[in-house]
């Protein structure tokens, strides 16, 4: 594996940067503290290409991969970490799962909107009390002939209430476990019986809006099914595959992001007449980061090579999810004590590093998950798709 990048790769990082730093970092101090999310944004990432990754050209894509998409996604999630969750929830969530599943009718009518920004994606798989296991959820779409009739409630949604077309995962046969769940793509906006509800009480990802979904008697087309009926849990995983890059990349851009304000405030704050980066106890600190800041990004890297290249994945995507979290943890609590008590204030942005960090070990599959399908993959327990 040769992880030299391209001329035109080197551009997409350029660009993305360039992006990131001229629309985004502006509005971060003030979005956060309005949990405000700024729509245009969304816009403007369509309009640049941002939202095109592994789609066909012919429906909106850009014609470039996986690699050319984390190099991207982490020049954006290093300014602010939230801004990771719309290429997921247009991208690599919606469209790339339309485009593997659905009918010619159903990619042309959803995916040009998707990637080009104008409506806003998202995923509804976790309920109340079904989170890591999938199998165990309620909501029910009963059969009615020339519909379904959905019932039952989503939480804990990236982009729910601000969502305009989503996938939504539901059961059409009780009692069959995961072999009775099924991928329905629903159109928010026309779609009577769906109440959305916005949940403010979230201790990081301030701008990134979540939600409650709420189904009662939801009538849902039977032309928006995705894939054949039952098969909702093989959707789901292949789905997951590709969303959890979207966790692995934001992870591992945070922890550059706490590694290179760690090293511009330890250059910067002096101590007993030097700066505090002289001392080898805050040298040990940064080593420490920088160790694991380099082998989370290479893990995407690995990752998103292997996704390239049509290649077995599973574990290589679990494992970059898995470490990134651990690096990006370990990273926002190291900047927190490097920053002393400036890093409690919230003039600084520490204390958003950690809130933000620690959402990555839950979303898309907590971290004992990631352990189990690393390990189940390694003794040979479940294949390496």
């Amino acid at each position: 594996m040769n992880f030299d990048l391209t001329d035109e790769q080197k551009m997409v990082q350029e660009m993305a940067k360039n992006f990131a730093e001229k629309e985004i970092a502006p509005y971060v101090d003030q979005d956060e503290e309005n949990h405000y999310y700024r729509r245009e944004i969304l816009s403007k990432m369509g309009e640049l290409g941002l939202l095109g990754w592994s789609i066909p050209e012919e429906y909106g894509g850009n014609g470039m991969g996986w690699m050319e998409a984390v190099l991207a996604l982490y020049e954006i999630a290093k300014v602010h970490t939230s801004w990771r969750l719309s290429i997921s929830g247009n991208c690599w969530g919606p469209a790339m799962t339309i485009n593997q599943y659905g009918t010619p009718e159903q990619k042309e009518k959803y995916i040009p909107k998707l990637v080009s920004g104008e409506h806003v994606g998202s995923f509804a798989i976790t309920e109340a009390n079904s989170g890591s296991d999938v199998a165990s959820m309620k909501t029910f779409a009963e059969d009615k002939g020339d519909h379904y009739l959905m019932n039952g409630s989503k939480m804990w949604i990236s982009g729910g209430h601000v969502s305009d077309v989503g996938l939504v995962y539901a059961v059409t046969e009780k009692g069959a476990g995961h072999k009775g769940l099924s991928c329905f793509i629903v159109d928010y906006n026309n779609t009577p019986g769906i109440t959305r509800i916005p949940i403010h009480t979230k201790v990081g990802m301030w701008t990134a809006p979540t939600s409650e979904l709420v189904f009662e008697n939801a009538v849902i087309p039977k032309e928006n099914l995705l894939g054949p009926l039952n098969k909702g849990f093989i959707i789901c995983m292949w789905q997951l595959n590709n969303t959890r890059m979207g966790c692995a990349t934001g992870a591992a851009s945070l922890s550059a992001a706490c590694l290179e304000g760690a090293v511009q405030y330890a250059n910067e704050r002096t101590q007993f007449g030097k700066p505090i980066g002289k001392y080898q106890m805050i040298q040990a600190q940064l080593a420490e980061m920088k160790l694991e800041d380099e082998a989370a990004k290479f893990l995407v890297y690995h990752a998103a090579y292997l996704k390239d290249k049509g290649l077995p994945n599973q574990q290589a995507t679990s494992i970059a999810k898995l470490f990134g979290c651990q690096a990006a943890v370990h990273a926002a609590n190291m900047a927190m004590k490097i920053y002393g008590s400036y890093g409690y204030s919230t003039e600084y942005p520490c204390g958003r590093w950690l809130r933000d960090a620690k959402q990555f070990e839950t979303l898309e599959g907590t971290s004992n998950m990631h352990m189990q399908i690393i390990s189940n993959i390694e003794l040979g327990y479940q294949p390496n798709r």
